[in-house]
């Protein structure tokens, strides 16, 4: 009876482990389901779309914050919110958390970001730090006498151009630009995620040092630009009373007003003048080389190869890069939940060619990062998608099955026109470097780039994004029944087979074609 109750025991603690298990690695539902309140419950029409610039500059004293319009119809229906950082040389933007998950890519620039996940262990602890560490704590028992540790903290992880970086909600994080140039950033934070439970319309950010612009200012949507000190609201640890807060951290009156940050006017961006100091991963020079060509569009010996795919490796650099994401992700999860929050992955480089999902050495590439390569994703419950089109390519007509996506331009000018259920024109317009666009779930979507190319990345409210694609491989055209085509649109049977087999050869992303292809009526 005993041995009966033990083994009910064990296997109820097993289907319990297994469940929260699942819960991360899968995110306990259905791929094409969402963990986000249907913030178009509100009565959004999505009846008309525009490509936004930004509308609000926030200057610090080491970089410029950029807001696109909070207020607007278009991105409060999809419940985000999208800004761009400008951290200069030197440039330390200040720690802070968010009530929503977010992703952030790096558009320009390299730099160390920190991440505090709860419970985790300061494991950056240099060898002659321990030693000396020691060596005074042995010291120390002998006088009787104790002096304070030398520095020690939590992973710090290095970023680059290209990278995707997901944040999850209430993660402290900071981030600091090591380069020679400006880091520019853009993030995309999820308001309409269940894990804000604050609500769509509330501030995201949680100041931990420093100052910061005004939350009702901000939503006050004033167009213009905003300085140092204009308005400014104070960090979190200000609203406590300065002895409780100088009892609770161990510190004298002094140090807890300098922590309150109260006279503090230059924002949330701050210079380092002599730079971070602090133990942290080394970039080799022949990293820092392939940066630099990633950076000027090299692609080297890929661009011997020729590859429109169904997720295969373009060459063995790929097939490398993959196996060693795999064998990391499972180091990760070998050695139980607790561990694998603390070792987890937090980036991924997507504008390495070797790492397209879909390639054409004439057309363009297509790469996606969701939480089957990143399984933090899971966390976030968002993707992201990057593409690059070069001249006068296009990509198929498609339409998003379970998401919004939110369109940021890197590069080149391309057309865009997207179709509401009523098959009506919502948007149809050019978009340039520098604008964000988002589109709807389910509304069609078709894309085209002019003679200087076309390249954005795309952040999507799902963390396994689908699309489906109207033409080419695996579409819906080529899928269907030539009788059910024949009859759908009253075409003869050539027709018919013209449009499932036009593009036989092409998958997502098309060549131009040249005006004498298109078909008498």
């Amino acid at each position: 009876m005993a041995a009966s109750s033990s083994f009910l025991s064990l296997f109820l603690l097993l289907v319990l482990f297994h469940g929260s298990f699942a819960q991360f690695m899968f995110g306990g539902q259905a791929p094409w389901q969402s963990l986000r309140a249907p913030a178009g419950l509100r009565g959004c029409q999505f009846s008309r779309l525009e490509a936004l610039n930004p509308s609000q500059r926030v200057r610090s004293e080491a970089g410029i914050t950029e807001y696109y319009e909070m207020n607007n119809d278009m991105l409060q229906c999809a419940g985000v919110m999208v800004r761009r950082f400008v951290i200069e040389p030197r440039g330390l933007l200040l720690p802070r958390y968010h009530s929503s998950p977010s992703l952030l890519y790096i558009v320009q620039g390299r730099g160390f970001t920190g991440t505090i996940f709860p419970g985790c262990p300061e494991t950056f602890q240099s060898f002659q730090q321990q030693f000396e560490q020691s060596e005074q704590f042995m010291e120390e028992s002998m006088s009787g006498s104790q002096q304070m540790p030398g520095d020690e903290h939590q992973k710090v992880h290095c970023f680059r151009q290209g990278d995707i970086v997901a944040m999850p909600a209430g993660v402290t994080h900071w981030w600091y630009n090591d380069g020679d140039m400006p880091v520019v950033a853009v993030q995309v934070l999820d308001m309409s995620n269940t894990a804000n439970q604050l609500g769509p319309m509330q501030w995201p950010d949680f100041f931990l040092a420093g100052r910061h612009q005004s939350a009702q200012q901000m939503f006050g949507m004033r167009q213009g630009s905003f300085g140092m000190g204009q308005q400014m609201s104070n960090n979190i640890l200000n609203g406590f009373d300065t002895q409780m807060l100088a009892e609770a951290l161990g510190v004298n009156m002094e140090m807890a007003r300098r922590l309150q940050s109260q006279n503090d006017p230059r924002g949330e961006i701050v210079h380092v003048r002599r730079g971070l100091q602090m133990l942290r991963p080394t970039r080799s020079g022949q990293e820092m080389q392939q940066q630099q060509q990633q950076y000027e569009g090299m692609s080297m010996p890929m661009q011997q190869q020729q590859y429109e795919g169904m997720g295969m490796p373009m060459q063995q650099q790929q097939t490398q890069n993959e196996e060693e994401d795999m064998e990391m992700q499972k180091n990760t999860t070998s050695n139980g939940l607790d561990e694998m929050f603390c070792t987890m992955k937090m980036r991924t480089n997507i504008d390495n060619p070797a790492r397209a999902d879909i390639y054409h050495q004439q057309i363009g590439r297509i790469a996606r990062v969701n939480s089957q390569k990143l399984p933090i994703l899971n966390l976030v419950q968002m993707s992201a998608t990057r593409v690059v089109l070069q001249r006068n390519a296009m990509i198929t007509p498609y339409w998003n099955m379970n998401f919004h996506s939110v369109m940021y331009v890197t590069g080149g000018r391309g057309r865009v026109q997207v179709v509401n259920h009523l098959g009506q024109t919502v948007f149809d317009g050019e978009l340039t470097r520098g604008q964000i666009m988002m589109i709807p779930q389910n509304f069609a979507v078709l894309k085209r780039a002019y003679s200087e190319g076309f390249q954005w990345i795309s952040f999507n409210t799902n963390h396994n994004a689908m699309t489906s694609n109207m033409a080419g491989k695996n579409s819906m055209f080529r899928s269907m029944p030539m009788q059910v085509l024949m009859n759908s649109y009253r075409l003869t049977m050539e027709q018919a087979r013209m449009l499932k087999y036009s593009r036989m050869h092409e998958m997502t992303l098309f060549s131009p074609r040249s005006q004498m292809m298109r078909s008498a009526e």
